[in-house]
């Protein structure tokens, strides 16, 4: 018996080696030169990252005996299948558990579903259902299984879970080929570590020993562990690695997605918003056009047609989204600057930017841009808002506004398409002055999204407190400005 009381069968997921140990270890002996950052001319989409390689452990055993906060069950859409890993997790965690099940009233494919762990030494399991593959439905399958990792990593996120045991999420009832599957469970994990690694400590791939050698084949495609076995692992790289967050890209999608010039986009329905905020912001919100003047005397003088612009600024846009995915960007991504949270009041996604996490005279801003891209293309497809945080912000922290033009050209036009509001919090009268210039006279249609936010209490309206991580140094100011009130809401664990 452990301190906690498990049984000894029970294995601590902090006393297995991890995915960098065994390869270290190999090092030691080898007297090969290793290679160097400055020899590497292509990097990998998926470059060296010594931070979330600590976090990734490949282990041979059952799922179901992992000591960690919550592990993973693969399961049919009643919950009921009958499978190698559902059989030992039930066996193991006793008969509360299918009781607790039957409340569930099942799980649709794609989705993921919590319960308490009961005997188990983990406190949760986590259900999803893979999808039954058909060839002819492989787009789908691909969706649907790429849905079952993201969402039980979205869920293990919301729930302040430091580690999470995965078993692997298909059966061979449901007929995914192994090595498919796979590339689609690294990448995801691998994605979700890109941005939301300061979240979990630890993920296990619990796999059979029919399983391992896939998975050793294919985990130094995503998670390589040097320089070297980055380079060496490139060739083997699928041509679909998906988006910036492993979601498999389907061509005929993209294709309906994009804007078509001259159709105007639906009107959405914001009146009741509007009511809402009436005293943070005097204006309604309203589509971005881009520099219509611009672009109407360049057709005019004959050099280029409206398409042929539109055309070209995709094509740029697509080579920053390309670099963006290849280039390493986790110095910029360590400096918590960018990240999303939750949903407003109208269920759009709320992407945060702390200004004062953002050091612009030591970082290389180019970089900060590809990042922005990275983080934000998946995310701009759908409506969202912005909330700045200029919180005790200073001059080693203003962006130029030569930056936000760059950004503000070079980014798609979804982005400024779905774009609904943007929330500068704690405004400076310097802050102010320097945003009306910017939007009067660098960009047009930005200016009546700007909703400038006093206090969080105003913020609130807008976006319910447990919809947003509040960096703690936010807190503690406006409560400090605004009265004790604030002091009340603790700093997400996250941050």
């Amino acid at each position: 018996m452990d301190p906690l009381g498990a049984p000894s069968q029970f294995v601590d997921v902090d006393s297995l080696p991890g995915w960098s140990d065994a390869y270290e270890i190999k090092q030691l002996h080898c007297h090969q030169r290793p290679v160097e950052k400055a020899e590497v001319d292509v990097r990998s989409p998926f470059p060296y990252w010594k931070d979330i390689n600590e976090k990734i452990i490949l282990w041979k055993g059952d799922v179901a005996l992992l000591n960690c906060t919550a592990i993973v069950n693969t399961s049919n859409e009643t919950l009921t299948d009958k499978n190698p890993v559902s059989e030992s997790i039930f066996m193991h965690a006793g008969p509360d558990l299918k009781d607790e099940l039957q409340k569930l009233k099942g799980c649709r494919t794609g989705e993921a579903k919590l319960t308490k762990g009961f005997n188990l030494a983990a406190r949760f399991i986590i259900h999803t259902v893979g999808p039954k593959y058909k060839s002819r439905y492989r787009t789908a399958a691909e969706s649907s299984l790429y849905s079952c990792y993201r969402n039980v990593l979205q869920l293990a996120r919301e729930q302040a879970m430091c580690s999470i045991g995965f078993c692997v999420i298909n059966t061979l009832k449901r007929c995914y080929p192994l090595e498919d599957a796979t590339h689609i469970a690294l990448r995801t994990v691998r994605r979700f570590l890109e941005v939301h690694g300061e979240t979990l400590e630890k993920v296990v791939f619990a796999v059979s020993e029919l399983e391992e050698a896939t998975y050793q084949k294919l985990l130094p495609l995503y998670f390589p562990r040097s320089l070297e076995e980055e380079v060496q692992s490139l060739p083997y790289l699928p041509a679909d690695i998906g988006n910036a967050e492993g979601e498999p890209v389907v061509p005929e999608r993209q294709i309906r997605i994009t804007e078509k010039p001259g159709i105007p986009d639906d009107a959405s329905d914001e009146e009741g918003l509007e009511a809402d905020l009436s005293f943070i912001g005097s204006h309604a919100f309203a589509r971005m056009e881009g520099d219509v003047d611009k672009q109407r005397r360049l057709i005019l003088q004959g050099q280029l047609s409206e398409a042929a612009l539109q055309k070209q600024h995709q094509r740029n846009y697509n080579r920053w989204l390309c670099q963006a995915r290849a280039e390493d960007l986790s110095d910029i991504a360590s400096l918590k600057a960018l990240y999303q949270t939750g949903v407003d009041n109208c269920g759009r996604t709320v992407m945060v930017v702390v200004g004062r996490n953002i050091p612009v005279t030591l970082i290389d801003m180019e970089k900060a841009l590809l990042y922005f891209i990275h983080v934000m293309d998946h995310i701009a497809v759908k409506e969202y808002v912005l909330v700045y945080f200029h919180t005790l912000t200073n001059d080693y922290n203003q962006l130029d506004s030569n930056f936000l033009k760059k950004l503000y050209d070079v980014v798609d036009a979804k982005y400024k398409r779905n774009l609904k509001a943007l929330y500068f919090v704690h405004p400076t009268f310097r802050s102010k002055v320097s945003a009306w210039f910017f939007t009067t006279f660098t960009v047009s249609g930005l200016k009546d999204k700007i909703h400038y936010v006093e206090s969080l209490q105003q913020l609130f309206t807008a976006i319910p407190p447990e919809q947003i991580d509040l960096p703690p140094f936010v807190l503690e100011y406006d409560a400090r400005e605004n009265g004790p009130y604030y002091s009340s809401y603790p700093p997400s664990p996250g941050l």
